[in-house]
């Protein structure tokens, strides 16, 4: 070692030589500024290594200004609107606050900005806290000091940060601490001087006087007694100081070096103080709350900035500025202020100039009377700070604030405009801010509508809704609000005691409770879930005024005593429920009857409630009146939606098993299930999905009543069963045989509960489930599905009821027609969804909505699967999954991005997925066309839960045929279920049924053993059927109670046990329309009736009296009263009923009862007799179109209704009648029709009654025409029309109001034209144009008649190609003619378009540059002129010989003159190719008159490059100008054209090379800047690998918005280069990720991802889309992509790095710290020390330097010796620390025991750094300190 001393020693002058020759220290020898060179280093490798390092060092930041106390200050500081936040704050940060709240163990402290913190007992100083031990120590509890006696609101205190943190409910929780050492600990005893203004507490009472705690180590602070007397007077009440009292005080003096101090809390002294220069603060000492003056430096609308104490620099915001004196600040003006808080982190001084903090000492007032809750209207906007809030101004000139986030409720950005200054907004009071004296407020619609904001705005007995949190062994804790909770005690979690609630609760449901118990004082709810309680309709009692004699009302026993119970209700209010009043019955042991939580309902006997007392009894709750008790709403309510009733209501929230809804018009409440949204499973998870608020429901029915909650339910079979007449209520009603639907309640192992209208509930048993072996019960139904169950067994005692739930039972024999009214019903409500769906916003569900089944789509194959799917994308379904299995494709193979076109089979509406097919059969044009009735075979194509589509075999026609028969038929084997490709036979019954075009078809109903069944019946087995016997006959005049009153009928109990049945028609003689028969009778009415047939009970039919079987039948009975007199008909269904439907004659009138109405085959089934059955179709039942739009509500079961006949049906089975009267359709009817299809420009068709169509024209739509008529006609619509026309295949028919209803008065501005005869010459009329064809224009003017317009009287344009008329003229367009002519016996009408004739405007548009017909004559004239003018002068050889020189000189002329010598027409010419070349097909454009210079044609070179630049190109320029002119040369010989001399020919040929040079110079010129695509094809030609060029290129394309060719060129580019060139070809890949970034999707950038993560370097590529994530602010994807680099290159430090950079950009310092703890476990122990000192920088320069500084010292702690790292520690400290610290660091490094280089490289540094920052002293205190180093280093090598 001794050797290299020595050699450093010799280099470098500053060190001394010798070994212990030791020079004075006190002598300083004067050096030269060479001599300063301590270790001799040259200057130019000093200058090379800075230029190195510079280039490694980021920029530094502002230079900061140094103060005298060592703080420091920036020069350049921007104001901005810094509002303090909860994460602005950091522990021991001081702030001056104000008390708001005093309890009993804390106080509440308000901050500035809003804030509030909390001081606990323990943080007020420590003589409070240890007198509080000593007291409770002693159990002295009657001398403890509460808090309340030493403190009040609106004190202002300083309080430090105690702890940061947050509460169980995750909100942020602030505790404070008043404790003199925490809030002085930056003083010490010398720093203290007279005229500070310090806080204290008093620790100790003395004899003459008190000591207080101020804080400072070592000093005793005493204020005697004479300096608190005005104090203790004023301000105290008259008590003495006690201990723990908080004081704001002055030192008055300081002895004995800050050992003592005097101080006085006298208001003329506290009141004056102010901090001023002689005190020497600095800004880690500086004290809120002190008062300073100031000067205004810069005044901004965020606030000012003030400079005080000679140097410091402090910001006033805007809201502790006073809003009225803003204006009247001005840079340079003298003010007072007080220290708010100071940011330990930047230094940063905040400060206030309200004037209730210029006075120390003083109390804060209430900030304004508004209440917290009080919603204030019209608040008007002082002032808008964007990135804090705004001010508001109040009715009585206080001022609010509302937070930032406050303002609005949504995530969208704020508008300023919508808080300029001056406009009123509704604002809620959420709080008030003593610091600002301002009230707090909200904008947010969630605040303004919230019931509550606070614990004292709850009442007891309110009703709340919450959501569970969490379930303890005490109960169970809601949530209210966001700052609202409450407790449900384990005994108010149901009516009974649960042993475990968890199985009826789970955290997160939503509860809806009744307060018990509210206590705002210690914030303590109490609720109960108590059932009754909840839905009690009772008198709420909560003060013990409202319990009023024999007033009825629910409570919960608290208390069983042998003498009674006591009861408590709400709030407090409890009372005695004597033993005698327990019951009727005496109770002996009332503990044995009762027990603590259970409910009752109780009446109010006798009550004193200024003693409190109160008397109830539970025997009277039976004899006392419910008048009082609001019972009469309950029963109005019920009564006005009883079960059966049909409403409409309104969506208003989604929950988790169903939705809320309002029932329109009133708007009540009710609840609808999701399992009652349809008859079919799969359909209701669709509707509840799809469904919104504000989605409005028809056709709903009232179900039930559950606690006040009326329950909905919208299956179509309930309802159809309701609509049929007066369902039964109790298990009395029912009979064995009735079939009812309802739905499945429970599943149990043992059967199925099924659940009807009116709660009754019935068991099928597991035998009578299915007609297969049934296993598991659970296979079978699920809760909630609508199933038919028929009644086996009743038991009217127990009240119970068997069913079975066969289809062998249940069904009808016309299985294919029920499955097919399934299938409709399952259509019809996807219809209804997709109507749904295409009012959404959302484009994705649009499109969705618009895909049908059958459609083409042209689609491009995106990816195969390995199980042969194929999924595919395209325009029609973007963002759509859109699917192909295995069997749909072709067999040809398909590949990704192959283009194809598929059929649509399927569209799943819930879960967004499109299935289809490529298979060819299905996409070719050979559809079958249907009969009516016939059989097909079919091949299944896809298989769903209700529906499967088919195609015909052979076939692409697709139908629709069910999955089930049944709505029981929910089970089938494995064997039984359709599979794609199996070949099934359908039956289409009916035409006219189909959704979207596609048909509906049935299969063959499977055969059960119901045939077997019924022929064992037939044959004797008489125990099967459950009838009673009877001896009746036909004509027995009998007597009977009426059982049961139905719609179409009456249940007559008979003597024995026998029930008759009484149809409607045999009720009474006379039936007034729309009455209701049956209601005329009531149950338990005893009528005389009469026996007319008998009816079999399973299958209705009449049986004659001779049948074996009549005696087991239902007697059919009639009660009309002439029959009971008279004779009357036997009644039985016989053979020839064809022939009984036949005696019905056209025309005739009777009298019919409604069934039901028939949603499948939309029509009105009704009943004329018990054996002639009718049907009404939809268009003949009214001809109000109102009526038909709900028919179910206009017509209901059991209505009587006058039809007129028609004819029987086809099947010959019932009778098909009308109620509005006409039979049959002839000209002049009046009807309804229904708009089947509307064909754009030539009118609609319309379906009529009777299966007629007929056709509306456009001419016959309304009585006024209009641009575009048939704009409000759309498919489906109902229409009122009139048949003006009729032949043998289709009708005319007329929409006209004026033909429709011909009794009002209609303006009519376009009269109807029948024929010919009605127009007259000279007539002006409007009419639609027809077509457009080469006799002229064809123009409707009615549905039989059309004139036409010749092309000379349509424009006054010159039209020559008649083309123009076709593009131009659209049809169906609104025009206005003039009758020219009329030919009455051919009817033909010749018309006139001309502006002159009809006064309207042309119908071609100006746009078009044709020239008028007069311009067009003129310009023929001239053109005649100087052909003849020519013809003469070629008559002669002289004139022809002069006129050739003319030319020569003219052209020799002209080429001298001019840049090119390929002109060779002389002008004279010009006019001549100018009035012909209207003949030469030229556009528009170019026929127009020019100036004669332009028209003669000029060679020019293009200035782009070209590469076919040569003559070839350049000479059509003139030939294009020879063929315009040929047409004026036609007449003279070839030989005759002008020929071009040589000389002009030569010339010519110079002056094009001339070009051809000038172009290629221009070409090769380097400084030239490409132009065109072409020149960038040269470019990257010469240069192919040039990464630069390429991506210039797509840069060129993307300013001219090419983004395709843009692409192209990328791929291109990857294609060109060479695969050795990787960085160029990365280049390109990043370009290209850019551009799909920008202007590409997502999808698509994935792709590019990928395939450049496969042909680059993986990790480069990772790192390239994070930063075009981060560069776009998609940080979100930034982020993700960043944690799949993390799990693919773990071992990678600079993806650690990256990512710790992300975070720590976006603020997410902690998580930047779980990321250092990440990568040390996965990166190799070797690279440990350089992440963390990697990471320490990035904290430097993006985070915490506190941190940054932790991770480093600790580091280093462990390898000291790293010179590295201190280096690094060094550098990033110059940068970011002061420069005390910075010397710290120095120091410490010096002392190290390193090697001397190591320690000559430090010492160097050290001097460089105090030469540039230092002062000649530090700088030779530095060379000293070097100078002993040398001399210790010697000294140890001596040795």
């Amino acid at each position: 070692m001794f050797p290299e001393v020595v050699r450093m020693a010799a280099m470098d002058e500053d060190f001394p030589r010798g070994g212990v020759q030791r020079k004075p220290t006190r002598e300083k020898v004067k050096r030269s500024k060479e001599d300063e060179n301590l270790f001799g280093v040259h200057h130019d490798d000093v200058r090379k290594k800075q230029k190195r390092k510079r280039a490694e060092l980021i920029p530094v930041k502002a230079k900061k200004q140094k103060t005298k106390n060592g703080g420091t200050l920036q020069t350049k500081q921007k104001i901005k609107a810094q509002i303090l936040s909860f994460k602005k704050l950091n522990v021991g940060m001081l702030l001056l606050g104000c008390v708001k709240e005093v309890t009993d163990f804390e106080l509440v402290v308000g901050l500035p900005h809003g804030l509030t913190g909390y001081v606990s007992l323990t943080n007020i100083c420590d003589a409070y806290t240890k007198s509080l031990r000593e007291q409770i120590d002693e159990e002295l509890s009657e001398d403890l000091v509460a808090l309340s006696d030493l403190y009040s609101p609106g004190m202002v205190v300083r309080c430090a940060v105690y702890e940061l943190g947050k509460t169980k409910a995750n909100r942020h929780s602030l505790k404070l601490s008043i404790n003199p050492k925490d809030v002085n600990k930056a003083l010490s005893p010398g720093a203290l001087q007279a005229g500070m203004l310090l806080s204290g507490c008093v620790s100790s009472v003395e004899e003459h006087g008190y000591l207080v705690d101020i804080g400072v180590k070592a000093t005793k602070a005493f204020l005697s007694h004479t300096k608190t007397q005005e104090y203790v007077k004023n301000k105290n009440q008259g008590m003495p100081l006690r201990v723990g009292q908080y004081l704001t005080t002055l030192v008055e003096s300081v002895k004995n070096d800050g050992r003592i101090a005097q101080l006085s809390i006298r208001h003329i002294d506290v009141a004056a103080a102010t901090a001023t220069e002689d005190q020497k603060w600095s800004l880690s000492n500086l004290l809120p709350g002190l008062v300073i003056r100031a000067e205004i430096q810069k005044v901004a609308c965020h606030g000012l900035i003030l400079q005080f104490l000679s140097g410091f620099t402090g910001s006033v915001d805007f809201m502790h500025m006073d809003p009225r004196k803003v204006k009247t600040c001005h840079p340079g003006q003298k003010v007072k202020a007080c220290i708010l808080y100071v940011q330990p982190e930047t230094k940063a001084v905040h400060l206030t100039l309200r004037p209730a903090f210029l006075q120390p000492g003083a109390v804060l007032q209430q900030p304004s009377p508004h209440g917290i809750g009080k919603v204030l209207e019209h608040c008007t906007v002082r002032c808008y700070h964007k990135e804090a809030g705004v001010i508001f101004q109040l009715a009585d000139g206080t001022f609010a604030y509302s937070r930032k986030v406050h303002l609005s409720g949504t995530k969208t950005p704020l508008n300023p405009n919508d808080f300029r200054e001056g406009t009123k907004h509704r604002c809620r009071v959420i709080d008030h801010s003593p610091m600002e004296q301002m009230v707090l407020v909200s904008l947010k619609k969630s605040v303004l509508d919230a019931p509550f904001l606070k614990y004292q705005d709850i009442k007891p007995g309110q009703l709340v809704e919450g959501k569970i949190t969490s379930l303890e062994n005490y109960g169970m804790n809601v949530k209210l609000t966001h700052h609202i909770r409450g407790l449900v005690p384990r005994a108010h979690l149901s009516d009974i005691p649960l042993k475990h609630p968890e199985k009826l609760y789970s955290v997160g449901n939503l509860v809806k409770c009744r307060v018990l118990m509210v206590n705002s004082d210690t914030k303590k709810l109490t609720l109960t879930l108590k059932k009754t309680l909840v839905g009690s309709k009772l008198s709420v009692i909560t003060q013990y005024k409202e319990a009023v004699p024999k007033r009825l009302a629910h409570g919960y026993v608290v208390s069983v005593k042998p003498f009674g119970c006591i009861v408590r209700f709400y709030g407090d209010v409890r009372g005695l429920v004597p033993q005698q009043e327990l019951s009727t019955h005496p109770i002996l042991f009332p503990e044995k009857v009762f027990y603590v939580g259970q409910v009752v309902k109780v009446a109010v006997l006798k009550c004193d409630p200024t003693q409190e007392k109160l008397l109830l009894s539970l025997k009277a709750t039976q004899n006392v009146g419910t008048e009082a008790d609001g019972f009469t709403k309950e029963i109005e309510e019920s009564s006005m939606y009883p079960t059966g009733k049909i409403v409409d209501v309104e969506v208003l929230a989604k929950v988790e098993n169903g939705l809320k809804v309002s029932i329109l018009p009133q708007h009540v409440p009710a609840f609808l299930p999701t399992m009652h949204l349809s008859d079919h499973v799969s359909n209701c998870r669709l509707l509840a999905a799809r469904l919104q608020k504000g989605d409005v429901l028809s056709n709903v029915m009232c179900l039930s009543q559950t606690n006040g909650q009326i329950i909905l339910s919208r299956k179509a079979a309930v309802i159809a069963f309701a609509e049929q007449g007066p369902m039964p209520k109790d298990v009395l009603e029912l009979q064995v045989g009735t079939q009812m639907p309802g739905f499945v309640k429970n599943i149990m192992a043992y059967g199925v509960f099924v659940k009807f209208p009116h709660g009754l509930v019935g068991l099928a048993p597991k035998a009578a489930m299915s007609d297969k072996f049934v296993t598991n019960t659970e296979d079978h139904f699920v809760v909630g599905q609508t199933v038919v169950a028929k009644v086996t067994n009743l038991d009217e005692e127990k009240k119970r009821v068997l069913l079975t739930l066969k289809v062998s039972e249940c069904g009808s024999a016309e299985g294919a027609g029920e499955s097919l009214a399934l299938l409709s019903q399952y259509c019809a409500e996807l219809e209804f969804v997709r109507t749904l769906m295409s009012s959404r916003d959302s484009p994705v569900v649009t499109s969705l909505s618009c895909l049908a089944i059958g459609q083409r789509l042209q689609l491009v194959v995106d990816r195969v699967e390995d199980d042969g799917t194929v999924y595919f994308t395209g325009t029609q379904v973007t963002k759509l999954t859109v699917t192909a299995s295995r069997y749909h494709q072709r067999e040809v193979t398909v590949s990704p991005g192959q283009r194809c076109t598929a059929v649509v089979l399927f569209v799943d509406l819930l879960s967004s997925v499109v299935h289809v097919s490529l298979r060819q059969e299905l996409l070719n044009a050979n559809a079958r066309k249907l009969k009516r009735i016939s059989q097909h075979l079919a091949v299944v194509q896809l298989v769903t839960q209700d529906v499967a589509v088919v195609s015909l075999a052979g076939t692409s026609k697709l139908l629709l045929v069910p999955v089930t028969f049944h709505l029981n038929d929910t089970f089938h084997f494995d064997s039984e279920k359709l599979s794609v490709g199996q070949t099934i036979s359908l039956s289409l019954q009916t035409a006219g049924i189909e959704h979207h075009g596609i048909p509906l078809a049935a299969r063959g109903h499977r055969k059960h053993s119901r045939a077997k069944r019924e022929r064992q019946m037939s044959e004797g087995e008489e125990d099967l059927i459950p009838t009673v016997q009877h001896a009746l006959c036909i004509g027995d005049v009998i007597s009977g109670t009426v059982k049961s009153v139905q719609a179409n009928c009456l249940l007559i109990k008979l003597e024995g046990g026998v029930t008759g049945f009484v149809h409607a028609s045999e009720i009474l003689d006379q039936v007034p329309n729309g009455s209701f028969p049956s209601s005329k009778q009531k149950v338990g009415n005893v009528v005389t009736a009469k026996v007319i047939g008998g009816r079999e009970v399973k299958s209705h039919k009449f049986l004659p009296i001779t049948h074996p079987n009549f005696s087991a039948t239902m007697p059919e009975l009639t009660l009309r009263p002439s029959k009971l007199s008279g004779d009357c008909e036997v009644m039985y269904q016989s053979e020839q009923l064809a022939d009984q439907l036949k005696s019905y004659k056209p025309g005739q009138v009777l009298t019919c009862y409604v069934s039901k109405y028939n949603c499948t085959k939309k029509c009105l089934d009704v009943e004329v007799t018990p054996i002639i059955q009718g049907s009404v179709e939809l268009l003949l039942m009214s001809q109000r179109v109102k009526h038909l739009k709900y028919p179910k509500k206009h017509f209901q079961s059991g209505q009587a209704l006058t039809a007129t006949v028609i004819a029987p049906d086809r099947t010959n089975t019932r009778l098909s009648l009308s109620l509005t009267g006409a039979c049959s359709l002839d000209e002049g009817s009046i009807t309804l029709g229904t708009i089947e299809k509307v064909t754009p420009h030539l009118g609609v068709t319309i379906r009529l009654p009777f299966g007629k169509t007929g056709q509306v024209g456009l001419c016959d739509i309304a009585d006024s025409y209009k641009e575009s008529p048939l704009e409000e006609l759309t498919l489906g619509r109902m229409v009122r029309c009139c048949v003006i026309s009729k032949n043998e295949h289709e009708l005319a028919v007329s929409l006209r109001s004026s033909r429709v209803y011909p009794e009002r008065e209609s303006s009519i501005n376009d009269p109807e034209i029948t024929t010919a005869k009605d127009l007259r010459k000279g007539q002006l009329l409007r009419g639609y144009i027809k077509a457009v064809g080469e006799p002229g224009v064809f123009v409707s003017l009615c549905a039989s008649l059309s004139g036409r317009v010749l092309f000379n009287y349509v424009t006054d344009y010159y039209v020559k190609d008649h083309g123009i008329f076709l593009a131009s003229i659209p049809k169906g367009k609104l025009v206005t003619v003039k009758v020219l002519s009329i030919n009455n016996g051919q009817g033909e009408v010749e018309l006139s378009l001309l502006p002159q004739d009809t006064g309207a405007p042309d119908v071609l548009s100006k746009s078009l540059g044709l020239p008028s017909k007069q311009s067009k004559m003129l310009n023929d004239a001239k053109g005649s002129v100087l052909k003849t003018s020519k013809r003469k002068r070629r008559g002669s050889e002289s004139e022809q010989v002069s006129s050739k020189k003319l030319k020569i000189k003219k052209k020799q002329k002209h080429s001298e003159e001019a840049d090119s010598g390929v002109e060779v027409y002389c002008h004279e010419e010009d006019s001549d190719a100018e009035f012909e070349g209207s003949n030469t097909g030229l556009s528009p454009v170019s026929q127009q008159p020019k100036p004669r210079k332009t028209q003669v044609p000029r060679l020019e070179v293009s200035r782009s490059f070209a590469w076919d630049v040569s003559l070839n190109t350049i000479s059509p320029v003139t030939g294009k100008h020879e063929d315009i002119s040929s047409d004026s040369e036609d007449d003279e010989p070839e030989d005759s054209k002008a020929k071009l001399t040589r000389r002009e020919k030569e010339v010519g040929k110079r002056q094009m090379e001339k070009e051809l040079m000038k172009a290629e110079q221009q070409l090769m010129d380097p400084n030239r800047h490409p132009q065109s695509a072409d020149d960038f094809d040269r470019l990257v030609l010469s240069s192919p690998n040039s990464s630069i060029l390429w991506t210039q290129y797509m840069a060129f394309h993307l300013h001219t918005t090419e983004i395709e060719k843009a692409r192209t060129v990328a791929e291109r580019a990857l294609k060109t280069i060479s695969f050795r060139e990787e960085q160029e070809k990365l280049n390109v890949w990043v370009a290209l990720l850019n551009l799909e970034n920008l202007y590409g999707t997502e999808e698509s950038l994935m792709k590019v991802f990928e395939r450049a993560v496969q042909y680059s370097e993986p990790l480069k590529v990772f790192q390239q889309l994070a930063s075009i994530y981060t560069k776009s602010e998609k940080y979100k994807q930034a982020d993700n992509l960043y944690n799949t680099m993390l799990k693919r290159f773990r071992q990678e430090s600079t993806v650690w790095l990256s990512y710790a950079t992300f975070l720590l950009k976006q603020g997410k310092t902690d998580s930047t710290n779980a990321l250092l703890q990440r990568a040390l476990k996965c990166l190799p122990q070797k690279e440990h020390v350089d992440i963390i000192a990697k990471f320490a920088q990035l904290e430097f320069r993006l985070g915490d330097t506190e941190r940054a500084k932790a991770m480093f010292e600790s580091t280093l702690s462990n390898y000291p010796k790293r010179t590295d790292l201190w280096s690094v520690y060094i550098d990033m400290m110059v940068k970011h620390g002061s420069q005390d610290e910075v010397r710290h660091l120095f120091e410490r490094v010096i002392h190290l025991k390193l090697a001397p280089k190591k320690m000559k490289f430090f010492f160097k540094r050290y001097l460089e750094y105090e030469k540039k920052h230092g002062s000649e002293e530090r700088v030779q205190a530095v060379k000293e300190k070097a100078l002993e180093y040398v001399e210790s280093t010697s000294l140890s090598v001596d040795s």
